[in-house]
């Protein structure tokens, strides 16, 4: 079984909603919008915004990366 599969189903945006309010990303985090990429045939555009809203914090150190 792959690990994917053992995974809850969520939306990209109460992913990214998560990560901020507690202003870290964890590997669970990580794997959750990974297995949503590979569940969609092509993500909508404020999806792709909610996604560079993460890479842009994680930039400027705003958010905390943890395992």
């Amino acid at each position: 079984m792959s690990a994917s599969a053992s995974l809850p189903t969520v939306s990209v945006k109460q992913i990214v909603e998560r990560i901020f309010v507690f202003r870290q990303i964890s590997r669970t985090d990580q794997r959750l919008l990974m297995s949503t990429f590979q569940s969609q045939e092509a993500l909508s555009e404020a999806e792709h915004q909610l996604i560079n809203r993460v890479f842009d914090a994680l930039k400027q150190g705003l958010l905390k990366v943890v395992d």
